[in-house]
């Protein structure tokens, strides 16, 4: 069966299913589901672990022999398989699906992925642990949910922040939940539990936002103009060169032109999307950024974008960052 990450504690209090999927792209939250999986097992007396990395060249013979030597131990154990890829090949799906037939109350299987895209979802050894055990989807904090996931986090760790210091931290770790995290701890060692104010993070919290370009493009095709320029400061303090700024913006602005040319023209926009490489969790954004303009801004745009990068090289006056603030701000329109 599948579960939503907020149904794990509850699950874990009634019963410990013999294998589980947990998927995701959130470090952290994976981490913790796994954690919170573990500590369940190990409640109910399994003390061994056993874990098996499947990177290029895994011999998946130890994951069969790891099944064909349960009888050897009289101790309840955890094998666990973490899958880079999301995507084991024929060899490896079939010893999954075999040592899920075999996990039960002596042994306890997980496997860890990467979201897993809609083939390996699909896939045989996918279903058949979904069927016997529980799939966990672990789905990403968006920009919108993490100051509520920051202030129950908080309370969770026995502070009590004051209405502007979530907003605060928020800030600063720009949608890093493992910066959040470790932020929130240290603010619990520094200060004890009890009251956090506005002066206590200041004075406690590194800036800790891990800006890049990826971020900022999806910021100005979202039309958020405010969080799209301090990204664009936090990438100039940090030190990162204009230049692959400019990379960034302009590959966005190429892509959008071609889509904008093709919809004007009376051509399907969602063939074009996947005709040009957009992945469909983009998709989205990229059509209510092109809903957003009028024909030919992209264009426009575009052009900008060479002027600024030619700026960024040092091979025409002007001020790349500026350029790049205006192009940034002209993408974000409403």
């Amino acid at each position: 069966m599948k579960i939503q990450a907020n149904q794990l504690s509850s699950h874990l209090k009634k019963s410990l299913a013999p294998c589980y999927l947990v998927t995701g792209d959130e470090h952290l939250l994976v981490a913790e589901a796994l954690d919170a999986i573990r500590e369940a097992a190990r409640q109910r007396g399994f003390g061994m672990r056993e874990l098996h990395v499947a990177t290029a060249g895994f011999d998946w013979l130890q994951l069969a022999a790891s099944s064909a030597n349960l009888s050897l131990f009289a101790e309840r154990r955890m094998i666990e398989l973490r899958l880079p890829t999301g995507k084991p090949g024929r060899a490896g799906g079939e010893a999954i699906i075999e040592l899920v037939r075999q996990s039960g109350p002596e042994t306890l299987f997980i496997v860890t992925a990467p979201k897993l895209d809609r083939s390996a979802a699909a896939s045989k050894w996918a279903k058949t642990i979904d069927q016997k055990g529980v799939s966990l989807p672990i789905w990403p904090i968006g920009i919108r949910e993490l100051p509520g996931w920051i202030a129950n986090r908080m309370r969770s760790a026995g502070l009590q922040p004051e209405r502007d210091v979530v907003t605060l931290i928020a800030d600063r770790v720009e949608g890093n939940l493992l910066a959040a995290g470790q932020e929130i701890e240290k603010l619990r060692l520094l200060l004890g539990e009890g009251p956090v104010s506005v002066e206590d993070v200041s004075n406690a919290v590194v800036n800790s936002s891990r800006y890049d370009v990826y971020k900022l493009a999806d910021a100005a095709m979202a039309g958020d103009a405010t969080r799209a320029v301090r990204i664009l400061g936090g990438l100039r303090s940090e030190g990162v060169e204009p230049v692959i700024v400019m990379w960034a913006l302009t590959r966005e602005l190429r892509t959008l032109s071609k889509l904008d040319d093709v919809i004007r023209q009376g051509g399907d926009l969602g063939s074009a999307m996947q005709k040009n490489g957009v992945w469909r969790n983009r998709q989205g954004l990229v059509r209510s950024c092109i809903g957003r303009h009028q024909r030919g801004s992209f264009n426009r745009m575009l052009k900008s974008a060479g002027r600024a990068d030619a700026a960024a090289k040092g091979q025409r006056a002007g001020d790349p960052w500026q350029m790049a603030c205006d192009l940034v701000v002209g993408m974000a329109r409403l």
